[in-house]
Formats: C-alpha cells, structure tokens, sequence
C-alpha cells in the first residue's frame, strides 16, 4: 500500500521519523506499507512538494544544518494540506509535528481540520488538538471516515491510548496519574543529586528533548497539555490546559529535591485526572512520594502512567528510556495503524 505522507513541521521529532522510517523499511515492506513522503511544510523555513516523492532524508539533513526549503510559509500550510486531495496514493497521511501553543492549540487544530477536509488521516505529535479540541475533531474525523491519531501526544512512544482503545475493551477508566515530561523528571533526578539546574537544563535542550525556551516544560505547561489531553481521551472530559491547576520545576526545587532523597522519598512533577465527564479534575503538582511508589523509581527521562481500571485496578506502564526515537516511535505506530485500518475493508471483501 502505497502511502502518500505530508509534514507539517519538521522539527527534530519529524526529522527522527524520517530516519525511522528508513531504519523500518523491511518491516514496513512485510506489512506491504510504503510511505512515501510528497511534501514538507514549515512556519519558518519554507516548505517543498513534489508528487512523485521527495527525498526525505536529504530534507532532514539540509533542516539540521539550518537549512530551509524555500520562502517561508508560501503557499500557506492549509494550502499545502489541501493537495493532498489530489494525491493519488492508496492513502494519504498528515503528520502534524508543530509545537504547542499553549494559549489555543492553533494552528495545530485547523491543520487538523485541513487533513480531514482533504480526505487525508492525520497524525499528530501535538498536544494541542487534543488538550483544546479532541471530542470535536474526533467526530470530524469519523465523519470524513478519516483516522485521528496522537499516540506520540502523551508519554513519548508508549502506546497509552492504544492500550485503552485496543486492549481495555468494557473497563471503566476511573483516573490517572503519571510522570509525563521528560525534561523536568531529568532536572529534579540531577537536581537531587547536587547538580546545577541550568547544566542539567542545557543538556536535555541539547538532546532536543527541551525547546531553546523550555518554559512550557519548567511551567509545567507541557504536563498541564498532557493533562488535558488523557482527561478528554479517557474521562470524557472537555478540559484545556487552562483549566488543569499547575505548578513547575523552579531553581529553588533543588533544596526540596534532595531533602525528599534524604528522607527516603523522591520529588516527582505528577500529572493526575479523576471523575468523569464535566466533574473531572485535573491537576499537576510537585509531590515527595514513598520510594515504594511506581512514580518514584523513575530516572533521568524516564516517564510513567498508572491508569486506575475498573474491574482490572491500577495498571503501570513506564518507559525507563527517553529520546526523541520514542516520539518517532508513536508516530510509526499511529502510521501502521491507519495502513491496517485502511486496509480492512479489503480483507473482508476478499474474505
């Protein structure tokens, strides 16, 4: 199945999958997926289309090195979107990899929206569509007969919104709590152990897990999106990052850092949701947590989600290594999902 991708944004966790995806192509080649990647569209740097397949790697590379792609932001992203309409591959795939705005969730939305409008699924590393506008543009999404993906949204490559979907059928979901943010989990476990806060900062911003203005991790503005995001999915919520009470990581949690190791507990930043529907309450918050607590054994980047179930109780997933080839991860599986999806109908005509 030929699968015509188009990205709008092409920051590091885009750049990854590009590479991931040449890294997977024998194992895409056995589930008969062939992505081909037609356009890149950026806010900054310009943007390339080309029908018959661009060369994606090269793409990255040139973006690495500062590179740009041609005037910025003409033709416009919606534009860009709306040629996939055209494209005559078996499927066609939005990848919408732009950053948060934690004050709307645009532009990510409407490049949603756009995806939809064009007949195209849409994958989305972006919290903001679903933090600010998931039950719509899930219903969009169904009726365009479209898939709305955002497995890398949420806790890197952990398949968390799979997992509910696909495995949990009948249970009720009754909460949450997690460790959702790599950067500030990688400050707090440097912190505790003495270490500067801008060393451990500039290494995460580095890595390119933290932005260049990483105040939507510090914020805890990030974690307040992700949230957002596993309320409305598994709550049935209606909430925005703005109505999930936040506290960040600031210089002075250092003290309190290594006060909670010494008493044998850890400082963790804990993202949480209970109730359901319009009662849901959502909140992320410093807290010292026994060292026997799931949350607290956490390292470095590592992240973790415990999911309170009825009738299966409190289920933990936790992912002890962070990178950006997790986020990339996500956006691998939401692609392989929508090829079998897509590909369905088919079987069962044949069968």
């Amino acid at each position: 199945m030929k699968v015509a991708l188009l990205f709008v944004g092409f920051g590091h966790v885009a750049r990854r999958f590009v590479q991931l995806l040449e890294e997977s192509r024998s194992a895409l080649q056995d589930l008969s997926i062939e992505p081909v990647v037609v356009g890149i569209v950026t806010q900054r740097h310009g943007g390339v289309f080309d029908e018959a397949g661009l060369d994606a790697i090269r793409a990255a590379e040139i973006r690495a090195k500062g590179g740009a792609f041609g005037p910025a932001s003409v033709p416009s992203a919606l534009e860009w979107i709306s040629r996939l309409r055209s494209q005559g591959a078996e499927a066609r795939v939005v990848l919408e990899t732009t950053t948060l705005d934690i004050r709307s969730g645009e532009p990510a939305i409407s490049h949603v929206r756009a995806g939809f409008a064009a007949g195209a699924h849409v994958i989305t590393a972006n919290k903001g569509p679903v933090a600010f506008a998931y039950r719509a543009l899930r219903d969009e999404a169904a009726g365009a007969g479209v898939s709305f993906r955002f497995e890398g949204a949420v806790m890197d490559g952990l398949p968390i919104f799979n997992l509910v979907r696909e495995t949990l059928p009948a249970t009720t979901i009754r909460g949450f709590r997690g460790v959702v943010n790599s950067t500030t989990n990688y400050i707090l476990s440097a912190l505790e152990q003495g270490e500067p806060f801008d060393a451990a900062l500039a290494r995460m911003q580095e890595a390119g897990v933290a932005e260049a203005d990483p105040s939507l991790d510090l914020d805890g503005w990030d974690a307040a999106a992700k949230a957002a995001a596993l309320a409305n999915v598994m709550l049935g919520a209606e909430l925005t990052p703005h109505g999930v009470a936040r506290e960040g990581v600031t210089r002075d949690a250092g003290s309190r850092a290594i006060a909670a190791r010494a008493s044998g507990k850890r400082l963790k930043l804990v993202a949480s949701g209970s109730g359901r529907g319009r009662d849901t309450v959502a909140k992320v918050e410093l807290m010292e947590l026994d060292a026997g607590d799931p949350l607290a054994i956490l390292d470095g980047q590592a992240n973790a989600l415990e999911i309170d179930t009825w009738p299966l109780g409190r289920i933990v997933v936790t992912q002890r290594d962070g990178g950006l080839e997790k986020t990339a991860y996500a956006l691998l599986n939401d692609l392989i999902g929508i090829a079998a999806r897509h590909a369905a109908p088919a079987r069962r005509i044949r069968g």
